[in-house]
């Protein structure tokens, strides 16, 4: 019989019972040498101490199956539990090789990231992985891979073999890796000799680690996204306090959080990111970042407009109907669509417009200030622009996002060279009533950059 057995990381007092049992019973352990002073106590008077240096594993584990084969009673002590990165694995793969009847059993143990957990509060109370940089066994290209998939995934990081006289490396590595996805802030903890009267932990960040303060006695903690110091704690919330939004408001908000967490990188200012947040949200797709096109404070101008009542005035009844209503009540707007207004069908038929151009020229003689919201018609955005352009027009603002093939792209170069009228645009072939309306409500909204910390 072969017992694993843990011995925590180093006090009596992290020694369960269950090892202290194992230990007492054995006629023959095998270890490092160094760990028997931690269990001479335990230990039967006539029982044989084989100790060994700490490369020698496998001979321990081949000492060990052969005091096992002479029916022995055999223990292998390690540090910590005995099944992480410990002599349960040597030992169990030792006798499957060679195919032994041979009962093994591990005998669990407190580990040194498990103690440093407890020491330091609530570190480990989300999801967590560890990871040993020693690659005298592992490649480094392996334990690298290993080492990004942790910090991109979130982790909370737990460290075996961080440093020692050789490797000295393999740290400054790892940390380089964290920082192109952790924040530098992190917190870090180096926890030392844990157990022993040697210990001492110090609680830095990712970024002021320093990797001469760790050694071969060290396990190292890095904390996820959310983690926190408080007084000498981490804690590392699990979660109860964030409830999952359940209200149309808080699911709203949650997703705008969630897509400005997950923007890529641009340059647009606060109310132009704004409105393009708004409308990644109405597609779901992050590339509509790019799409957006706004002369300078437009959306900021058009929201002081919005809040004094200003009219809207729209292409189609979809971007009408797409403008919240919430708002224009709030505001006592006024939403114009002349699409089927009999004046306009008139109008159309007689100088050969489409319907929508029609609405539209109709509505530029009865709403001239208005803000003008092209969310279909290549043909009314047309209209507007060549208004604007011979000094017929000059409206409170112009948003163009139709939509297709025919003249949406030379609609949209139109409304570029407008100089004196704010405008916003959906570039290239995109867009459509909903990206339109989108912008509008993203007018109304501006106030809220405030509560997704834009």
């Amino acid at each position: 019989m072969i017992k694993v057995v843990g011995l925590g990381p180093g006090h009596s007092d992290y020694i369960i019972p269950m090892a202290t049992k194992a230990i007492s019973e054995a006629t023959v352990l095998i270890g490092y040498h160094y760990y028997f002073q931690f269990i001479q106590h335990l230990v039967q008077p006539n029982a044989l101490c084989i100790g060994k240096e700490l490369s020698e594993e496998e001979k321990r584990a081949e000492i060990a199956i052969q005091h096992a084969l002479e029916g022995e009673s055999v223990v292998v002590i390690g540090s910590g539990d005995a099944s992480i990165y410990a002599m349960a694995s040597i030992v169990y793969q030792k006798v499957a090789e060679q195919q032994l009847e041979i009962p093994v059993e591990t005998v669990p143990g407190i580990s040194a990231f498990i103690t440093a957990g407890s020491k330091l509060g609530a570190v480990l109370g989300h999801d967590f992985c560890c990871i040993s940089l020693s690659d005298l066994m592992t490649p480094w290209t392996t334990i690298e891979n290993r080492i990004r998939a942790a910090a991109i995934g979130d982790f909370v990081t737990g460290l075996y073999n961080p440093r020692s006289k050789k490797r000295y490396w393999q740290l400054k590595a790892l940390k380089d890796i964290y920082l192109e996805y952790r924040n530098a802030e992190t917190p870090v903890a180096i926890c030392k000799q844990l157990g022993r009267t040697e210990e001492h932990i110090k609680i830095t960040t990712l970024e002021n680690l320093d990797i001469n303060d760790v050694d071969m006695f060290c396990v190292v903690l890095i904390g996820n996204s959310q983690t926190f110091r408080y007084k000498d704690n981490l804690i590392t919330p699990r979660g109860y306090l964030n409830r999952k939004p359940e209200t149309g408001l808080e699911i709203q908000q949650a997703s705008f959080t969630e897509i400005l967490n997950n923007i890529p990188p641009n340059t647009l200012q606060k109310d132009a990111l704004w409105a393009a947040i708004r409308c990644i949200h109405t597609s779901g797709d992050f590339e509509y970042i790019n799409y957006i096109n706004t002369s300078e404070k437009a959306i900021a101008i058009w929201h002081e407009y919005l809040k004094d009542g200003g009219t809207i005035v729209t292409d189609v009844t979809m971007v009408q109907a797409g403008i919240t209503k919430a708002y224009t009540n709030k505001y006592n707007n006024q939403v114009v669509c002349l699409l089927n207004d009999p004046e306009a069908l008139t109008l159309a038929e007689k100088e050969g417009l489409t319907r929508t151009q029609a609405g539209i020229k109709l509505a530029a003689k009865k709403y001239p200030k208005a803000l003008f919201v092209i969310g279909n018609a290549p043909t009314a955005l047309i209209e507007i622009t060549d208004q604007i352009h011979e000094g017929i027009l000059s409206p409170t603002g112009v948003i163009g996002a139709p939509v297709g093939f025919i003249n949406v792209i030379e609609s949209k170069e139109r409304l570029k060279t407008i100089t004196n009228t704010p405008y916003a645009l959906i570039s290239e072939k995109r867009g459509g009533s909903n990206f339109a309306a989108a912008i509008v409500n993203a007018a109304f909204t501006l106030e809220e950059v405030k509560s997704v910390a834009l």
